[in-house]
Formats: C-alpha cells, structure tokens, sequence
C-alpha cells in the first residue's frame, strides 16, 4: 500500500510495518510464510555464529542458515533484516560481515537482550559501546541498526550522537507509551507538557532527524501503529500479534494503518512521523 511504505535508513521499503525479530522469523517455513503475506521488510531472528540453543529466546540455527535464506529472498526483490547476537564483539563482528556479504539489506545488532548484556555488556562504558559499534562500522557497508535496551545507564540524546557518529542510520527502540495517554489522532494533540513519552520518541526527538526509529511492543492493531508514528517511529516492528495470530497480523496490522492515514486524509506515513504535539 502506497500511504504506508516509508523510507528507512535510505531503503524504500513497501510498508512501515515489519516483524520483530524472533517473532515467527526463525525457521524457512516461518519466513516465507511472512514473505507470501507481506510486502514490508522480513526481519530474522537474532543469529549468532553457530547457533543457539539457549536462552529460548535466542535459539537458532546460526548464521550460515540465515545466509542462505536471505541469498533466496534477495534474489525475489525481498527486503531483508538480519539480526546479530554473541557473546564477545569478535563475534559480532563476523556474524555482521557474514550477513552483509550475504546481500541484506539492513543488520540490526541486538543488545537489547540479557544473554549480550551479560556476556558483551556492551554498555557497560561508553567507550566499550563505541569500540564494539566502530569495529562493527568497519567491517560492513550495509545500512546497521541498533537494537537499544529499554533502560540503559546513558542518556538518549549521547547514544544517539554517537550512532550518528558511528553511521549507525536506525535505532531500535521501546514503544513503552503510557497506557493512558490520551491522543487526538486528527490533531496529534497530546495533554500536557512537552515530554518524552516512550523510549522511541526520546530517540527522535535527540536525533535532530539524522537517526530513523523503529518502535518495537506494544503494537496490536493499526491504531497502536499510528500513534507510534506520531511520536517519531518511521517504522514499527510487531511482536505479540504475530505470535497470537500467525503472519496475517501483519497484513492487518498494515491494513488497519492505511486505513487511518486514509481517514486523516494523510497520503504517507512520512506525513505523520514526529507531528505528536504538546497542549499544556
């Protein structure tokens, strides 16, 4: 749907909304699933080097098996995410580089999760976060994404200086709005004083527009997307929803969006990125 592709990273990309990584993205049979669904990104599951079999969460086949799905979907015009786990930078790095060299389009660092935080702790200084990013940056030329832990110990306006200085173009970010945060869709109109009102609009809002967001949690229906949107999300990963309703809740989820931008007589979603406003 034209009204909700979006530019990401420098991508053309043919809908805002994606999975999430891990979501129904770890086995063949799941990601074409996703793929004969949807014609957003396909994001994967977090890899490693040779695979995981625990945590659950990060269980996988290990890097060489995603290098060959996306060597397929790359040769079908599908716009491919990998994402990368370890458990020391050398890792990382080779995982990274592995995938760029097999075509995808964007590589997406998760240090969002415990099993890096707890082996890598790549924020546990900030010097630590920028050799990982640098060696990382230097080792690929494909668009990276960070996936950023919901509470970490540095500000969001230092992080996202440094992902502009490290050509970090995306980060990955908590949709933890308020349960209760009354929004005026036709307006973007928001009670109150001006405030960060989740993770993924601090990010935006510290980026002076040099760094795209991704909104991940949170996100069921086209509503929930559109306000994500509103507060500085040029793109959406959806998690819960597929794991309840299987691949076709990206299709609706998608549906639901254009829908609303049609209904606000919006003609993209780039029109709303940002435009939350502040009434108090």
């Amino acid at each position: 749907m034209e009204r909700t592709s979006i530019r990401l990273g420098g991508i053309e990309i043919g809908s805002s909304v994606m999975n999430a990584s891990g979501a129904r993205s770890a086995e063949r049979g799941e990601i074409y699933e996703l793929c004969a669904v949807h014609s957003g990104a396909i994001v994967f599951k977090s890899c490693n080097r040779a695979g995981l079999e625990t945590p659950e969460n990060l269980k996988n086949r290990g890097v060489e098996y995603f290098q060959a799905i996306a060597g397929e979907l790359i040769a079908r015009n599908k716009i491919v995410v990998g994402s990368v786990v370890g458990a020391s930078e050398e890792e990382f790095i080779e995982v990274a580089r592995m995938l760029d060299r097999a075509g995808v389009s964007i590589v997406e660092l998760n240090l969002a999760d415990d099993y890096v935080t707890k082996s890598v702790a790549p924020f546990a200084s900030f010097e630590r976060l920028k050799s990982l990013l640098g060696r990382v940056r230097g080792e690929t030329g494909c668009v990276l994404a960070v996936k950023v832990p919901p509470r970490g110990p540095f500000e969001p306006r230092a992080i996202a200086d440094l992902f502009k200085s490290m050509r970090i173009a995306i980060a990955v970010c908590a949709n933890d709005l308020p349960k209760d945060l009354a929004i005026d869709l036709a307006t973007g109109e928001v009670q109150g004083r001006a405030r960060a009102l989740s993770q993924a609009h601090a990010f935006f809002n510290e980026s002076e527009n040099l760094l795209d967001v991704v909104a991940v949690g949170g996100i069921n229906t086209g509503r929930d997307a559109y306000i994500a949107h509103l507060t500085g999300a040029r793109a959406v990963q959806i998690g819960s929803a597929l794991m309840k309703e299987g691949a076709g809740a990206l299709g609706r989820i998608d549906r639901e969006l254009d829908s609303m931008l049609a209904e606000h007589g919006r003609k993209s979603v780039s029109e709303i990125v940002g435009k939350v406003r502040f009434a108090g």
